[in-house]
């Protein structure tokens, strides 16, 4: 258990790209949709691959589809506050379902990410890492982990005003703990367990934003 032994280092990454590549065989046909939603409401890029922090401490391009308007990076800042005008019609719905972090099965063929493991963080808080926490970067990136679970609602965390600032003073340390925890732990039971809880998170906020705009 934990980031040096034999699951992690060996299977998992193996594990990880076979499952991909079944899941994008199944879901080309709903990437082609969704991709054909972005372009009509903001048009092309339809995918936004802004750099992160990875394995090993290498950067990486994450692959996501665009839920913002183009440059949006240059409008605001890194963090996604509450009601963000920067935020699509198509993106809202997307980052609700999660579907905008689907895409991310294209790195996990690659390489740079597994299904399960702490979440790729900014290259500027990556370069801030502490002793103890560059023990993140001793496991692969992944789509899901323990703070993904506890943050599902991250834009209510960090509010409609200064959303960076809140994201550093509030989340950040927090979630670099959960990251921690899951380099010490990372084991096949503890990606199932998170596996499923994410499953269920998910679900729940799916519906509840199904319900709350079905009922508007």
């Amino acid at each position: 258990m934990g980031y040096d032994s034999f699951y992690n280092r060996y299977i998992k990454r193996w594990l990880g790209f076979f499952i991909a590549l079944v899941l994008l065989v199944i879901l080309w046909p709903v990437y082609i949709i969704i991709a054909l939603l972005i372009v009509i409401e903001d048009g092309v890029p339809v995918f936004y691959r802004p750099p992160r922090g990875g394995y090993n401490n290498k950067p990486f391009r994450i692959f996501k589809f665009r839920t913002m308007v183009k440059n949006a990076d240059k409008i605001g800042g890194g963090t996604t506050a509450l009601n963000d005008p920067r935020i699509t019609k198509v993106g809202n719905f997307l980052r609700k379902t999660k579907l905008d972090e689907t895409p991310q099965l294209f790195n996990i063929i690659g390489g740079s990410m597994s299904f399960i493991g702490p979440r790729p963080e900014l290259l500027r808080y990556v370069e801030q890492y502490t002793d103890d926490e560059k023990i993140i970067l001793k496991v692969r990136p992944g789509i899901t982990d323990f703070s993904s679970v506890e943050f599902i609602n991250l834009d209510e965390v960090v509010g409609a005003e200064n959303a960076d600032e809140a994201y550093e003073k509030y989340v950040l340390k927090r979630k670099n703990q959960l990251r921690i925890k899951y380099a010490r732990e990372v084991s096949f039971t503890t990606d199932c367990r998170l596996f499923f809880n994410t499953v269920y998170s998910v679900i729940q906020k799916a519906c509840g934003f199904i319900f709350l705009h079905k009922h508007k």
